[in-house]
């Protein structure tokens, strides 16, 4: 038998090519544009994360949200021309599949419980965006929440938890954010501004900002009066 007469071994059955899993479109409402310039540089650093569109008001967010079809939406609470929580309601009735994450410096508990019953999937803090919005949108995206700077697998568990906060009336804080009242404490503790840097990982030019900003919305002028005012308005535990 010739080598034309052979017969030639089969070929090995070719294995299908892996497809990527397609990346996570998502699309940026928040009126502050070094936000939304710092959020996406962020997002396009991590795999798997596309960023396909941006908006600056409330009504961009649901005509841009209706448009593109992104899978999730980080929308600002406060916006102008449309409230986030007003422009939420309104997307979610046009394109419910979106999953929004919203975006804030502060947020009470009750309009936490509001957010999640419209149909929020997440909350993060403005202040630790950078610690939290990636793992935000994957657990979002996962089907999960992202509440207190935790995923949620039980919805209904966190919103009992929520409603009984809500139950206690919260504490008077003065518009500080969540950020500012951790400051006030360390303020309290005797912490210098290099401390307090060290502490949270910040720079001490933006402890000092946080200073400036706690001072206008107390009303006081030196560390010294700071403490005295957090100590007397019951702003930190002074219980040891």
């Amino acid at each position: 038998m010739n080598s034309q007469t052979r017969s030639a071994r089969p070929a090995p059955p070719a294995r299908p090519a892996k497809t990527a899993s397609p990346a996570i479109r998502i699309l940026l409402a928040d009126d502050h544009p070094v936000i939304r310039i710092g959020v996406r540089n962020m997002l396009q650093s991590e795999p798997g994360l596309e960023v396909v569109g941006e908006c600056a008001d409330g009504d961009e967010a649901i005509t841009q949200t209706l448009e593109l079809l992104p899978d999730i939406l980080l929308l600002d609470v406060y916006m102008p021309r449309l409230p986030g929580i007003e422009a939420m309601r309104a997307i979610m009735n046009g394109s419910p599949s979106v999953k929004i994450i919203l975006l804030t410096s502060t947020i009470s508990t009750q309009q936490i419980i509001e957010a999640l019953q419209i149909g929020a999937r997440g909350i993060v803090i403005k202040d630790a965006v950078a610690e939290h919005i990636t793992a935000a949108i994957r657990a979002v995206s996962g089907g999960d929440y992202w509440i207190g700077g935790r995923r949620v697998v039980n919805l209904v568990g966190a919103l009992h938890e929520l409603m009984q906060q809500a139950a206690v009336p919260d504490r008077k804080t003065f518009g500080l954010t969540p950020r500012e009242m951790e400051v006030v404490g360390c303020i309290v503790e005797g912490c210098s501004n290099r401390d307090i840097a060290k502490q949270f990982g910040l720079s001490e030019e933006t402890v000092k900002r946080h200073l400036s900003n706690i001072f206008d919305k107390t009303g006081v002028s030196t560390r010294l009066e700071l403490a005295m005012f957090a100590i007397a308005h019951h702003l930190v535990a002074t219980e040891r």
